[in-house]
């Protein structure tokens, strides 16, 4: 460890009870995406009171702030994210939500970092800027909410980073950061991990529709939506051996349950899913087939089927260069002994992170700390200092090796970052065409049935 680490050590110890404190509170007070208010004004106030000028959403949680070095360079964005998880079973749920994927915890550190980059000399040596960022609404629930915030006209996406993106607040940034939480088990010995990627998810919501009737009585004169659903959800099941190993293809509907009672037959199923995959290319071409088993189970019933496809998040690819210099300064902070990076191995799970590094060379490595299942209703972070402070220290090392010497190394990056989209605008026009509403059924006269489930 350097001198100037040494620095940044002590400058996050020296906020070390506040960075505590504040997990403590976000934990207790958690709310889902879009909704994270309480988490918005209390960690809107830690900024203010240390200073910084905000840029502030009119209509939904989160913010950001910038640190300028007073000298020219690339900028670095540093990303907290403020949302929860509904999951009611969990022992300390709060009105049915609970941080199980520990947000919170990266909020804390985000806390940290924006209190010791305030201390004196701490930007010293560094050209550039960091940009400090707040973002809501990571997890990819709630689609039915988010698909009447997005019809009211209050969000264009269903993310909070593409969101972010949308209105312009990536617009000036170079790179990109972050710190995930994770649970490594109770055994493990390492403080730091990171792996190549992780799969992008398109985000779909099924609704079929059918005829009510008596259910008892007259049976005969419905058409039961419910089992037109449970039919196309096992034509989708008996697809999954068709799902080449390499895209590691993942589809995990949920079934929302129907609106009647017991003695009715059922008019109406929604179920919400994602298709997840580690390209694009292959998360498209198995939308298709799965679209197409959900419409084929609709007509077999003689029922209808909405199709509602939202662009979710882009598969995730870190650059390898910065993962090198990410995995540099964790050894530097922590030891060799306690890092594991694999630059091989990509997550199943996904992340709008990911729809950042389309466009910008970007990192997220996780920080242990937690114990028990992520969004499981065992999941606690039983070592805040690790997971919380030791990612706040990591974080401002990363920076500080980017942007120091005339930020020379965050610009080799970003100079030999291949993007999969050469600017954001070029992104979005490749994930508008990825909406899709469309009735795949329709019966017409004399018994002909036109099907369109492709999305054109």
């Amino acid at each position: 460890m350097n001198a100037r680490q040494e620095l940044i050590v002590k400058n996050v110890d020296k906020h070390r009870q506040m960075i505590l404190d504040a997990e403590r509170w976000l934990w207790a007070h958690p709310q889902t995406g879009f909704t994270e208010w309480e988490a918005h004004e209390y960690c809107k106030k830690v900024f203010e009171d240390l200073g910084y000028e905000l840029t502030i959403p009119d209509n939904i949680p989160g913010f950001y702030a910038d640190l300028d070095t007073g000298k020219p360079g690339p900028k670095l964005c540093i990303m907290g994210e403020l949302d929860a998880l509904d999951i009611a079973n969990h022992p300390e749920s709060v009105n049915g939500m609970t941080h199980s994927c520990g947000h919170h915890g990266q909020m804390a550190a985000l806390l940290g970092i924006a209190a010791a980059l305030k201390e004196p000399g701490a930007l010293d040596g560094l050209s550039g800027s960091i940009r400090l960022m707040a973002v809501p609404a990571e997890e990819m629930i709630q689609l039915a909410f988010r698909e009447e915030l997005r019809k009211k006209g209050v969000i264009s996406y269903m993310g909070g980073k593409v969101e972010f993106m949308h209105r312009g607040y990536f617009d000036d940034v170079d790179i990109s950061l972050m710190v995930h939480g994770a649970a490594f088990g109770p055994d493990s010995e390492f403080a730091f991990a990171c792996g190549r990627g992780n799969n992008g998810c398109l985000a779909k919501t099924i609704r079929y529709k059918g005829k009510s009737s008596h259910a008892g009585g007259a049976p005969s004169r419905g058409i039961n939506a419910q089992y037109a659903a449970m039919l196309g959800l096992q034509a989708c099941n008996d697809l999954r051996e068709t799902f080449p190993d390499k895209d590691m293809i993942r589809f995990h509907p949920i079934m929302k349950g129907v609106n009647c009672a017991v003695n009715i037959i059922p008019d109406e199923m929604v179920i919400e899913t994602y298709v997840r995959g580690n390209n694009i290319d292959a998360i498209k071409r198995e939308n298709v087939k799965i679209n197409r088993a959900l419409t084929g189970a609709a007509l077999a019933m003689g029922a209808g089927v909405e199709l509602h496809d939202r662009p979710g998040y882009s598969p995730e690819y870190h650059d390898t260069d910065f993962m090198k210099l990410v995995e540099a300064c964790c050894k530097d902070l922590v030891g060799e002994d306690k890092v594991r990076f694999n630059y091989e191995s990509i997550g199943a799970g996904s992340s709008d992170f990911g729809d950042l590094t389309c466009v910008m060379p970007g990192v997220q490595f996780n920080a242990a700390g937690a114990s028990g299942t992520g969004h499981g209703i065992d999941y606690f972070i039983t070592d805040p200092d690790k997971l919380c402070v030791n990612s706040a220290k990591a974080q401002i090392f990363v920076a500080e090796a980017l942007l120091e010497n005339g930020a020379e190394k965050a610009k080799s990056i970003i100079e030999n970052y291949k993007p999969q989209f050469a600017s954001i605008k070029e992104y979005f026009e490749f994930a508008d065409k990825l909406f899709l509403d469309k009735d795949a059924v329709v019966y017409g006269e004399n018994g002909q049935v036109t099907i369109d489930y492709m999305n054109v």
